[in-house]
């Protein structure tokens, strides 16, 4: 297959053949670390079902030879998939990812507000409402009031759990819309030009 030229601008039309022995190289050894994941770990992780079944043959296959044929077609299945699947799993994979990175800093934002409110009571959760309008007052009073009694009672944390958990989809909640009315202003700012 011949590359061919852009007439006016003189740049190749298609990659070269080790751009695209690289890029075939990079699923590969994309393909080795998703086989060398446990169950669980690919639970987590933005696969495609079609390409499950080879992944899990990937892991069963022991001998050198054979291994080795299964990750190369696993491999050239993982190529027929767009670029954004196979970097959505990669971001996912790599645990400095963006996507690890906006999770945890998450949690950590849940945490936070919870240690507030049980420190601080009213005036933290004031604060919290007035940041994120769309919290339901009462249940987190509610939840508040309950994490002491069970740790008055040294009971089990299972109001302190709910609290985190109630934190978290509020505040994933408001990072979405946030999110989407972000998209809209860029989108609105682009109309504009």
């Amino acid at each position: 297959m011949t590359r061919g030229r852009d007439d006016e601008t003189g740049q190749f039309l298609a990659p070269s053949r080790s751009e695209q022995r690289r890029a075939a190289l990079d699923v590969l050894a994309l393909g080795e670390k998703l086989a060398a994941l446990s169950a669980t770990q690919l639970a987590r992780l933005p696969i495609p079902d079609a390409l499950l079944p080879h992944i899990r043959d990937a892991q069963r296959i022991t001998a050198h030879v054979a291994r080795k044929r299964q990750l190369a077609f696993l491999a050239k299945q993982m190529r027929r998939e767009d670029a954004a699947t196979l970097d959505a799993i990669r971001d996912a994979l790599d645990a400095g990812g963006e996507t690890a990175r906006r999770d945890t800093a998450a949690l950590h934002r849940a945490e936070a507000w919870r240690e507030r409110l049980l420190a601080d009571g009213d005036a933290a959760l004031a604060e919290l409402l007035v940041a994120h309008p769309g919290a339901d007052r009462q249940r987190l009073r509610q939840l508040v009031r309950n994490v002491a009694e069970e740790r008055n009672r040294n009971k089990p944390p299972h109001a302190f759990r709910e609290l985190f958990r109630e934190l978290r989809e509020l505040l994933a909640q408001d990072a979405a819309a946030s999110g989407r009315d972000a998209g809209a202003n860029a989108g609105a700012a682009s109309d504009d030009d």
